[in-house]
């Protein structure tokens, strides 16, 4: 079982730019697809953007043009740059990491990003 742990979370105002880091305890190439998904109270969790072994990347519609997937395989790790930030993005963001389906395989334990003034 591969740990996954997220960083970078935090409080940031509407228009504002942070780079979520997700390490992973093996390597990404064991994995078809990395992601980041997000949780917002009261809602179901979402696919924000993945990225798979070849390096195709996809993203939620309501993201496309600001957040940015991208990897490090020399330190097995995943970022997810967000840009323009919008109040709507305030959720808890989760690493993922699958062989399968999306929405199945490991994940990491969450982190917190609130956009507001």
């Amino acid at each position: 079982q591969v740990q996954l742990v997220e960083s970078g979370g935090g409080l940031v105002q509407p228009g504002g730019s942070l780079r979520l880091s997700c390490a992973a305890s093996a390597s990404i190439f064991n994995f078809y697809a990395m992601g980041w998904y997000r949780q917002a109270p009261g809602k179901q969790r979402e696919l924000v953007a993945d990225i798979t072994l070849v390096g195709s990347t996809s993203y939620v519609e309501s993201v496309k043009g600001r957040f940015t997937i991208s990897r490090d395989t020399a330190k097995n790790t995943v970022y997810l740059q967000m840009n323009s930030l919008k109040p709507e993005d305030t959720a808890v963001y989760y690493c993922n990491a699958r062989s399968g389906v999306r929405g199945s395989g490991s994940w990491g334990q969450g982190t917190q990003l609130t956009v507001s003034s």
